[in-house]
């Protein structure tokens, strides 16, 4: 009886599509599929790193958007909810898509049904941060803006900010994950930073952003509060749609 076999790989999607790639290449029986870092050799299992290569990652791309276009959004989207395990998960989904002979997809089956649910989840988090960001100018002329998202939605939302904001420099950080998308009036690029410290819009106020910044948030807060008609607040609704979590970015909740 052939071994079962974890593959590890670097972290990134390409490398997760490689290694589905080399599953079926080599016709593995596969164990897991885990980061390289998070890689733990299974009692009964063999491990393979793999390497990832750019061209066998559009293959399993190419293969998949083929048999269906919503399902290789879903995979991507899935693949950064982040979810524990969501790799092999992923993996036993395409196993049963490329296997299927129609192209609908079969909610009956419970993975199909988990990755469809879990693209739900990425796909509001996604729309809840194109609305809540909330930019502050440097004294660098470039419009920052921290979030810290459930789900590592930086890849989803850049051509958002993209096409909205064309005409400037922006930076997108995401707190939690200690990284950032930067528009450089020419394209995005990925950007790791290590700030001293994260600047939230309602904490004391910081040397990095100019003091116009700060007077149009207090500006923008005070015309936030004047158009609020107590009696008709409605907070229960208000947190369903600008849930709490969030208010620490928003300059409008500042007095909250």
């Amino acid at each position: 009886m052939k071994n079962e076999t974890t593959l590890l790989y670097d972290g990134s999607f390409n490398g997760f599509l490689t290694a589905v790639f080399v599953a079926f290449e080599e016709k593995l029986h596969v164990a897991d599929i885990q980061k390289n870092e998070q890689g733990q050799n299974g009692l009964f299992s063999d491990t393979e790193t793999i390497f990832t290569h750019v061209e066998k990652a559009k293959r399993v791309w190419n293969g998949v958007r083929s048999k269906s276009y919503n399902a290789i959004s879903n995979i991507y989207f899935a693949y950064l909810s982040e979810t524990e395990g969501i790799e092999y998960v992923l993996y036993t989904y395409i196993k049963k898509l490329m296997a299927h002979k129609g192209k609908q997809s079969d909610f009956s089956d419970e993975t199909v049904l988990h990755i469809s649910q879990l693209a739900r989840k990425v796909g509001r988090e996604k729309h809840r941060m194109e609305a809540f960001v909330r930019f502050q100018l440097t004294k660098d002329d470039i419009y920052f803006a921290n979030i810290e998202p459930d789900f590592d939605v930086l890849p989803l939302i850049s051509k958002h900010f993209r096409n909205r904001y064309a005409d400037q420099q922006w930076l997108i950080y995401d707190v939690k994950r200690r990284y950032g998308i930067f528009y450089n009036l020419e394209g995005v690029e990925i950007v790791s930073l290590n700030l001293d410290e994260i600047h939230f819009n309602r904490t004391r106020r910081s040397k990095a952003f100019t003091d116009g910044e700060y007077d149009y948030q207090d500006l923008w807060n005070n015309y936030f509060k004047s158009t609020h008609i107590k009696s008709r607040i409605n907070r229960k609704l208000h947190r369903q749609h600008v849930p709490k979590r969030y208010w620490k970015y928003l300059p409008e909740k500042k007095a909250v």
